[in-house]
């Protein structure tokens, strides 16, 4: 029920609807679970996906963490999580190749523009030890 309900949420913020009935649905909502079978289901995924397209996720996965994060946001952040990594999709890229990404990449985007002022050096670690425990230590080049 969160997830349709957030997903409502989200769709109706980016078309500029009213979400306020809806918000009030879920303002109650233990996020410690939520972040927790987020994460279980976000880590295989990643490892399908690699390791650029894991790391928007785990920078609204730490967002999400934050207590300062509103619950507007938090329900932002899981839908457009949820959205990416579930097998549903309301244009399906199976059918409609092209289209059926370019919805779940509106939905990162909307959110991301929202929270990108959330994401601050200290999440942008997490991120990349996150990142480097799934996939390895990525090691930069240093020119001379």
């Amino acid at each position: 029920m969160l997830i349709t309900i957030s997903l409502l949420i989200l769709v109706y913020a980016i078309m500029g609807k009213d979400i306020k009935p809806l918000l009030s649905r879920v303002k109650n909502i233990d996020w410690r679970s939520k972040l927790n079978a987020l994460m279980s289901r976000m880590h295989p995924w990643a490892l399908k996906a690699g390791r650029v397209a894991a790391r928007p996720l785990l920078q609204f996965y730490y967002v999400m963490q934050d207590e300062k994060t509103s619950t507007l946001d938090r329900v932002l952040i899981y839908a457009a999580i949820a959205y990416t990594i579930l097998p549903f999709d309301l244009i399906p890229s199976a059918i409609y190749k092209f289209l059926g990404i370019l919805d779940d990449g509106a939905a990162m985007l909307y959110v991301y523009k929202k929270i990108k002022n959330k994401i601050t050096p200290e999440i942008n670690r997490k991120v990349t030890d996150t990142l480097d425990t799934w996939f390895g230590v990525e090691y930069e080049l240093i020119e001379e």
